[in-house]
């Protein structure tokens, strides 16, 4: 099948599934799966491929963040049941101000996704969300797009996130990271602010699963209170968060630095993210010793692991959809036939992450596929030099413009979209309207405020 040909084959897929999963309420694992199939059939994979091309897309991402999420699951259950989430909420509620309680958690997801991948963000931030919310009576909805902007922000913008790095090494800039985390920051200010009043506004106009009347928040969150008795110390309660993200960094530090020899080894090792998520369930497992509740600690697993076993399989099933759209020849077609959109400057970075991101869900792909089209900016012959980007600031510019278009849009084949749907306990349909829509103005906020700086800088 041609280019074009599988773009709209792509584009109607897409409309089936979302119509399939929001007007006839297919069940989203089954939509996703079943449209997979068929896709792979109408742009001609051959039928032998196909169940292998199933498999690879399904175990490829329950390798990638599976473990992951159940160990970040376990973490967040913890801090739930032994009050350490409550006690978080009332530190960074008294820090932000009660009144400003998605602007909290939105700042903390910001800062916490800069080593951590916005998918295990959310998952540990979740109770803290759910605590807050409680407290400051606010809505649930919005203080779940709130976090989700947060952690997608420093996702694709600031090092030592995977995608901003391996785009930065793409475009000549490996070794001045400083100036990709400033632009990081700087980029990062006009997307969240955008995202923070679309939040407060589409708070009001959905409703998720665990809204309830303010009053019986209320009563609820003192409820809990009295049940906990005396709540956990601070660094206690933040352990289990704040030692994992402490491993990663370090990590991504001595990579960045080049440190070598069995430290460097051991801070690799302790910094994957598995393993520093494993000891931050061993922080978890401390507090639940020190209030002496280590005999509920098989029951929270249980209760665990069946919770987050549909988001699991759903996930995956993205999974699938991402690698039929990549075997069907559709990346391969877009970096063929990339100067056909080069007249349109800074803008291009941001429309080829755009569409891979749209096509295959995740955005690292998107953003190291798109850096890896564009070259370095200080070689001749590279879609780099042919747009004019020829500068350090133009290069991380560029770098800038590709995470933007790594985050329009989430929708039903990433992993993400359905870690914030099903945690944040919305149906799918308004998981358009909240995920997919907030993803969508951050990216266009992000790349207008980009060609700005363009304007000035270049």
């Amino acid at each position: 099948m041609s280019g074009v040909a599988l773009m709209i084959t792509f584009i109607i897929a897409v409309a089936i599934m979302i119509v399939a999963i929001s007007k006839f309420r297919v069940h989203p694992f089954m939509a996703i799966m079943g449209i997979s199939l068929l896709l792979a059939i109408v742009v001609g994979i051959p039928l032998g491929d196909i169940p292998g091309t199933i498999g690879a897309g399904f175990s490829g991402t329950f390798s990638s963040i599976g473990i992951v999420i159940i160990l970040g699951a376990v973490i967040g259950i913890i801090l739930e049941k032994t009050g350490a989430a409550i006690k978080l909420a009332d530190m960074v509620v008294e820090l932000v101000g009660k009144k400003r309680p998605e602007l909290a958690i939105m700042l903390m997801g910001w800062i916490v996704s800069v080593p951590v991948f916005c998918d295990s963000g959310f998952v540990i931030l979740n109770p803290i969300r759910k605590a807050m919310r409680k407290k400051t009576m606010t809505s649930s909805v919005a203080m779940t797009v709130a976090l989700s902007a947060g952690l997608y922000t420093s996702h694709v913008f600031i090092p030592p996130t995977p995608g901003p790095i391996a785009a930065a090494g793409s475009v000549g800039l490996g070794s001045n990271l400083l100036l990709i985390i400033g632009m990081g920051i700087l980029v990062s200010i006009p997307c969240l602010i955008a995202a923070y009043f679309y939040a407060k506004y589409i708070g009001t106009k959905v409703k998720a699963s665990d809204e309830v009347t303010n009053d019986e928040i209320v009563k609820t969150y003192e409820e809990l209170v009295k049940e906990y008795g005396e709540l956990p110390g601070g660094m206690a309660s933040i352990a289990p968060i704040l030692v994992p993200i402490l491993l990663m960094a370090l990590s991504s530090i001595s990579a960045m630095a080049g440190w070598e020899g069995a430290f460097a080894s051991l801070l690799t090792f302790l910094g994957t993210p598995i393993i520093a998520l494993t000891v931050g369930l061993l922080c978890g497992i401390g507090l639940l010793a020190s209030i002496k509740k280590m005999n509920v600690f098989n029951e929270l697993t249980e209760n665990t692991l069946k919770t987050v076993g549909p988001i699991l399989f759903i996930t995956a099933a993205g999974g699938v959809l991402g690698k039929v759209i990549t075997t069907a020849g559709f990346v391969t077609y877009i970096q063929e036939n990339a100067s056909f959109l080069s007249s349109v400057g800074i803008f291009f970075p941001f429309l080829i992450a755009a569409i891979l991101k749209t096509a295959q869900g995740s955005s690292t792909v998107a953003i190291t596929t798109t850096a890896a089209i564009m070259g370095a900016y200080s070689e001749s012959g590279t879609m780099m030099s042919a747009l004019g980007l020829t500068t350090p600031v133009a290069a991380a510019l560029t770098v800038m413009a590709i995470g933007a278009g790594a985050m329009t849009v989430s929708h039903a084949n990433d992993s993400y979209f359905w870690v914030v749907t099903n945690l944040g306990e919305m149906k799918p349909q308004d998981g358009y309207k909240t995920q997919t829509m907030v993803t969508l103005i951050m990216g266009i906020v992000s790349i207008l405020f980009i060609f700005l700086l363009s304007l000035f800088l270049l």
